[in-house]
């Protein structure tokens, strides 16, 4: 199984984002803001690629397994991050709950309306997510979750290419559609003579 995490929104103390499950759309995310020198429990997750497993032990588990009973199955727990220690998967509504982990929401607030984000319906996103991901991990499949930035700029440079037109094809393709309109131009006059 494959999640994807898509930066789409980087403020000034959070991080917005969308949740893929195998390519296809799940819940909006909430991360600590983007730095270049990592602050504990006041950084998004670095980008890349890292497995998931879960996690049966520590403060979260056992208030998770008091609170999602039976659903419960160990934390998500995100491996071999660079840098970070414990970074799971799981609910709150601003940037002071993530504690440098990933939040997951079925709505997101702008972040220009406010520094520290929002999701909102936390709980039930994560109980919507929860079981698919847990599920996979139990019955064997690796499962990975990749950090990316949203890249909307088109890729344009001034070097000739097949996504490029040139010039002198444009010129070219103008001469043969003169050229046929002339000939088209000629054989509707002798029709009229």
């Amino acid at each position: 199984m494959k999640l994807d995490v898509i930066r789409i929104q980087f403020g000034k103390d959070a991080t917005n984002g969308l949740l893929f499950i195998n390519g296809v759309f799940e819940c909006f995310t909430l991360e600590d803001e983007v730095r270049d020198v990592k602050v504990m429990s006041e950084t998004a997750i670095p980008l890349g690629e890292y497995e998931i497993k879960l996690r049966t032990e520590g403060g979260f588990h056992t208030k998770y397994t008091a609170r999602y009973g039976e659903l419960h199955k160990g934390m998500l727990w995100l491996q071999d991050v660079p840098n970070f220690k414990w970074i799971l998967i799981h609910t709150g509504n601003t940037d002071s709950h993530t504690g440098g982990c990933l939040l997951l929401g079925e709505t997101q607030q702008d972040l220009d309306k406010g520094k520290d984000g929002f999701i909102g319906g936390s709980g039930d996103a994560y109980k919507k997510m929860y079981p698919k991901v847990a599920n996979a991990i139990l019955s064997g499949e690796k499962v990975t979750i990749k950090y990316s930035n949203i890249d909307l700029a088109p890729k344009v440079d001034n070097l000739a290419k097949d996504h490029v037109i040139l010039a002198d094809v444009i010129d070219r393709k103008f001469d043969t559609i003169i050229k046929e309109l002339k000939n088209l131009k000629k054989i509707q006059s002798r029709k009229i003579n």
